[in-house]
């Protein structure tokens, strides 16, 4: 009795309450659904690239311009920027911390319910914390390229109850290099005229960003968020040019010493209801954007090495305001279908002041200021459902466009257009198993002129070459039918696509003041076939994601010569291993066949980039990263255009060795009753 006794005591001494039990499940970086790419940003190797942009870049397919200032999709051109439920432009993207994204999605085929610009859909879901109290995460990243680059974040987490607020600073000391170059050959004017110009940056940013977010009930939210980025840049582009015009030769040095300044702003609020009784969703969104740029540049001319004299002063403003509004309804019924509608409207105000004083002629001779505003209003709808197996979805957006252009001082638009346009969608998902999947897609999308091609500013490559921008460009109507086969999470998708008016840079020789002018227009058509195939791997400690485009490209237009379109190959291969200790490696090669689309002519690429990460004291995130290591990022571009014959040349300063340290501390713990009632997907769209 005794003996028994004793030991139910010591049982009680040891019975001890779980304060929480966390379960630790291996996830998967990449995974795909219906032909679209997902990507597990918060817990992946991914969480560790210094910005948002580079994180894009090293994305299947995803292809950002040597400025960083463009992204396209392989086989889908320029896609739409999802923020969770709010569209947005790449430069918002650079005010986005990415310890703040959970994931990215690739939409392939969008629905009806995203604006009908763009034929793809790039999804970023922002995270929402688990996690009641305070937590801060510092960021810091050395990075060495041609210069030292050194990039300095700090995020901070704070929940209570039903409200989160985070806000973010950054600080950034960027040195990026970048050269170019052409060489032009006029056989109509006996010209040959060569540049090669290599340009040195020094820049500073200071990003900021705030946002809340209130759960107002079980069934009801809103989110308030505003980040930002104030840029200072010192640019010297140095640039040699041999200019042969009629056995007339020339070799010029031109130094162009640039001082540009800008401030972004983007800024919205988001309200999401569910109606639990009707089995429906409400969504509510209100945005404001603005962006200020002012450069002023000095140009100095060096004629055969007989000194360098000043030639012009350049001042440019270009400044544009942006505000949206956007609501969403959707409703379930029974019997499995759904209805979706929404409506949607944009106001655009874009400012542009270009002045120039010639020093050779002692003149001020251009003065110029445009102004710009687009109003774009739209509504869709949408209904989804089920029969038998076969799941189904159809809709279309309506969207008129008004836009109005005019220089100071004159008293008729440059730019009169107000144009509306239907957008059709359609889709079909057929299971053949349940492992197997088909479906046909069908999409009719638009692709309007950025903003910043109202811009005046034209930036001096030296006498004789000039890019500039076009304010008479035309959106680009896109149509394309699809088909994809899924097997489990891989896919094998073939489209078809033709485009009218696309955009692609052009150049015009003007030889009563023997200028090249080098500037985007509308080229006729393009057209095209893309068979993809997605082929994500996992065994042990090692998972990968493999995606193949074979694609057959053709842009044609009057005014280029067209060469035969012949096939060629895109391949992205990314592996991660889990090795032993806590380490992780990712291997990442990507690239493509040499490409003849028509009127281009592109070489081929290899790309190849490590990195190695590991957790010290819980706390302490490091990654060593190693991009483009073999020098490869090199871009050749060869073109026929208005009887000029040239041959681009792009080189880019991406092979980087970089060292990312990232400390997380705070009072932090795991919420105990309220995790159903913290909406995460506050992205209603899908």
């Amino acid at each position: 009795m005794n003996t028994n006794s004793s030991i139910i005591v010591l049982l009680k001494d040891k019975n001890k309450e779980l304060e929480e039990v966390i379960i630790n499940k291996k996830s998967r970086a990449f995974s795909s659904v219906n032909g679209n790419i997902k990507v597990d940003v918060a817990s992946s190797i991914f969480k560790s690239v210094q910005s948002s942009v580079d994180l894009l870049e090293k994305l299947p397919r995803v292809q950002l311009s040597s400025d960083k200032e463009k992204v396209s999709l392989v086989g889908k051109g320029n896609p739409l920027i999802y923020i969770d439920n709010q569209k947005v432009e790449l430069r918002d993207l650079k005010s986005l911390s990415v310890e703040d994204i959970k994931t990215i999605e690739i939409i392939n085929n969008p629905s009806s319910k995203y604006e009908a610009e763009g034929r793809a859909v790039i999804l970023i879901t922002r995270k929402f914390s688990k996690k009641e109290g305070m937590e801060i995460t510092i960021d810091e990243t050395a990075s060495f390229k041609k210069r030292f680059n050194n990039y300095l974040s700090v995020n901070t987490v704070i929940k209570r109850k039903n409200t989160e607020f985070k806000a973010n600073i950054g600080y950034n000391m960027l040195n990026p290099w970048e050269s170019s170059g052409n060489n032009f050959i006029i056989p109509d004017y006996s010209i040959v005229s060569n540049y090669l110009a290599e340009s040195f940056t020094k820049r500073k940013q200071l990003m900021y960003g705030a946002g809340v977010f209130h759960q107002l009930s079980e069934t009801e939210d809103i989110s308030l968020n505003i980040n930002g980025r104030f840029q200072d840049d010192k640019d010297d582009i140095t640039t040699h040019t041999f200019n042969d015009d009629n056995s007339l030769v020339q070799n010029i040095l031109t130094l162009n010493n640039n001082i540009n300044k800008r401030n972004f702003l983007n800024s919205f609020a988001n309200y999401n209801k569910r109606f639990e009784h009707m089995n429906a969703k409400l969504f509510g969104g209100i945005q404001y954007s603005h962006l200020g740029e002012n450069t002023d540049s000095w140009l100095k001319n060096d004629f055969n090495n007989t000194g360098l004299n000043l030639s012009q002063n350049r001042n440019q403003n270009f400044s544009v305001d942006v505000f949206s509004m956007r609501t969403d309804f959707e409703k379930e019924f029974k019997n499995e279908m759904k209805l979706e509608t929404g409506l949607l409207f944009l106001n655009a105000d874009a400012k542009s002041k270009f002045n120039v004083i010639d020093y050779n002629s002692n003149t001020n001779n251009q003065n110029i200021n445009y102004d710009f505003k687009e109003r774009n209003m739209g509504g869709y709808a949408q209904l989804g459902g089920k029969i038998k197996s076969i799941n189904y979805s159809v809709g279309a957006r309506v969207e008129n466009t008004y836009i109005k252009g005019r220089y100071s001082g004159s008293s008729a638009d440059s730019v009169d257009k107000n144009y509306t346009n239907f957008f059709p969608k359609a889709e079909i998902n057929i299971p053949i198993d349940s492992s197997n999947t088909i479906s046909f897609n069908y999409a009719r999308s638009i692709e309007r002129p950025n903003y910043s091609s109202t811009s005046q500013a034209s930036v001096y490559l030296n006498p004789y070459v000039t890019f500039s921008r076009n304010i008479n460009l035309n959106p680009t109507f896109s149509s394309e039918v699809s088909t994809t086969f899924q097997h489990k999470d891989k896919y094998l998708r073939l489209t078809y696509y033709q485009r009218k008016d696309p955009v692609y840079f052009s150049f015009y020789y003007h030889p009563e003041i023997k200028l090249i002018d080098f500037k985007s227009i509308n080229y006729e058509k393009e057209s095209g076939f893309n068979a993809e195939l997605s082929v994500p791997f996992s065994y042990r400690i090692w998972s990968s994601s493999t995606n193949l485009n074979f694609i057959v490209n053709k842009i044609q237009d009057p005014s280029a010569s067209t060469v035969e379109s012949k096939p060629y190959l895109y391949y992205y291969s990314n592996h991660l291993f889990d090795l032993p200790k806590g380490f992780k490696l990712s291997v990442t090669g990507w690239g493509f066949t040499k490409r003849k689309e028509g009127a281009f002519d592109r070489n081929a690429l290899f790309i190849m980039n490590l990195a190695v990460s590991k957790t010290f004291f819980k706390d302490l995130e490091t990654t060593l990263s190693f991009n483009d290591i073999f020098r490869k990022m090199n871009f050749n571009e060869n073109i026929t255009v208005n009887n000029i014959n040239a041959l681009g040349l792009y080189y880019t300063d991406t092979r980087e060795i970089s060292l990312s340290l990232k400390y997380k501390f705070g009072n932090a713990k795991n919420l105990k009753n309220n995790s159903k009632e913290v909406n995460e997907n506050t992205n209603r769209i899908r």
